[in-house]
């Protein structure tokens, strides 16, 4: 995902169980229950003044966004966000031709795609991809061994490669490497990792460029093939929606985590005034903002604070931990665990499995959310099978509202960041914004499954630039994004372009 990533949390309980609990989950403070369901209504109270976003909230969020892309493009390690140069200012155009490969590495499983383009009148002629498992084993490795398995796996899909896919005589294989994990770019085609995320620890990589990694793998596997464009998710989902509508200029990724880049000018890029990137030509340039980052301004709760306090990165990725798929069934669980607790929504003790962190996750309350029958049976089956919760109708109401407080304030959040880029564009750029068709690239399986978190976010955008201005910023759903956009950026950055 982004190239910090969304991270694994280990998460301990921010409320009190009475009864219910394993051992060595309670706390020596005892909650008092009273007046069942009745008594959680307070706590709901509460929240939705806790999570409110009003205008006038929506709009600091923005402000804020915009303040700390700028501080971040002032200067490696200030104090706004990441902000990292892409090396990316070739894009595709529509006229690439050739067969072109991708890979996706971004957690334990891989894809492997290949690509052949038609050029102005063909465009995408034909795709196959395949996906495939890392062992475990190589996870806790040697760089070695883990790009060695990543390069047979891929000798193995270029050999059915059949005759769908035609590779010019004069050209040698090129592919575009999706990396998601933190790399410090160094040009298009290198970037030397900083650390590994998402539950690998291979040992010999840090410090060294993943580019080089990969291509000696392919040679030592006899592959005639070089990695010609390296990007994270985002970039090339942006690059992939971009080659087929030029008014792409923004893509965001919600999913498990979440990031945002979009396409900047050169010139206002102040830590661009020292040494140019390699080409030395470049007028437009893909930032990536890593934007789960940001964390200024933000309505928070106590469920969030000690969601994040037991995190394994607790006071990072503020932004991501509220409105990110791996978040969001966590806060909603220590929502109705302290009302479990203090009110007895669930009867006369808190269900032991609704205390493990991370046992209700965000499609358990995407599904419960959907649940539209009279007497809210998927959600009683969820809370059941998920929670191990007996619930009454009254309950699952209660349950039902507290999962549309978190994810309306998510997505109107979201839809906020995504007008903080969008204001610093039209407040810098040498070309207005909202004057014209703009379009925000959206892929990620939050966005894509999660209806009521896509109107969210898509209101918070109308309401902050107005209904007119509005018409102007398109949010398009692009599927798949960042595999095709990596074999486009392979294609766009070939050595045989001219």
């Amino acid at each position: 995902m982004s190239a910090v990533g969304a991270g694994t949390v280990a998460g301990s309980l921010s409320v009190v169980c009475r009864r219910g609990c394993p051992p060595g989950r309670r706390s020596p403070v005892v909650a008092v229950r009273s007046g069942g369901v009745a008594a959680a209504a307070p706590i709901l109270t509460q929240l939705r003044g806790k999570c409110a976003t009003p205008l006038p909230v929506l709009r600091r969020v923005a402000d804020a966004m915009a303040a700390d892309i700028r501080a971040g493009l002032a200067a490696d390690g200030g104090d706004g966000l990441p902000m990292i140069l892409s090396y990316v200012d070739t894009l595709p155009t529509g006229g690439e031709k050739g067969l072109f490969y991708a890979l996706d590495l971004g957690g334990t499983n891989f894809r492997v795609l290949r690509v052949q383009l038609g050029g102005k009148d063909g465009r995408v002629i034909d795709t196959e991809f395949q996906q495939v498992s890392i062992p475990q084993e190589l996870m806790f490795g040697t760089t070695e061994e883990l790009f060695d398995f990543i390069a047979s796996e891929l000798a193995r899909f270029v050999e059915k490669e059949g005759d769908r896919f035609q590779l010019r005589q004069e050209m040698k294989r090129e592919i575009g490497f999706t990396f998601s994990f933190p790399v410090k770019q160094t040009s298009v085609d290198s970037g030397i990792l900083i650390k590994w995320t998402k539950g690998f620890a291979v040992s010999g990589t840090a410090g060294r460029d993943v580019v080089a990694c990969l291509n000696e793998a392919m040679e030592r596997q006899g592959l005639n093939m070089h990695v010609t464009a390296l990007v994270n998710d985002t970039v090339a989902t942006l690059a992939g929606a971009r080659y087929w509508d030029d008014d792409v200029m923004v893509a965001v990724i919600l999913g498990t985590g979440t990031n945002a880049c979009y396409i900047e000018h050169t010139d206002v890029i102040p830590k661009l005034q020292g040494p140019k990137p390699s080409s030395g030509r470049m007028v437009l340039q893909i930032i990536n903002t890593e934007w789960g980052a940001f964390s200024n301004s933000l309505p928070l709760t106590e469920f969030d604070r000690d969601m994040d306090s037991a995190s394994i990165n607790p006071g990072e990725q503020i932004f991501e931990k509220t409105i990110s798929g791996m978040y969001l069934g966590e806060i909603v669980r220590r929502i109705l665990l302290k009302m479990a607790n203090t009110t007895a929504l669930f009867g006369v003790s808190a269900p032991e499995k609704l205390c493990t962190p991370f046992t209700l996750s965000t499609p358990n309350i995407c599904a419960m959310q959907q649940d539209e029958s009279d007497d809210l049976l998927t959600v009683g089956t969820i809370l059941n099978d998920v929670v191990g919760a007996q619930s009454s109708l009254s309950a699952r109401k209660t349950v039902v509202e507290v999962c549309d407080t978190i994810v309306e304030r998510a997505g109107r959040l979201a839809g906020a960041g995504v007008v903080g880029i969008l204001q610093k564009m039209e407040q810098d750029s040498k070309s207005l914004i909202f004057g014209k068709r703009t379009v925000v690239a959206m892929d990620g399986g939050l966005y894509g499954h999660y209806p009521q978190y896509r109107k969210y976010l898509q209101d918070a955008v109308t309401e902050l630039l107005g209904p007119e201005t509005s018409k102007n910023v398109v949010i398009d759903h692009t599927k798949d994004g960042s595999g095709i956009g990596a074999a486009l950026l392979a294609a766009a950055n070939s050595k045989y372009a001219n």
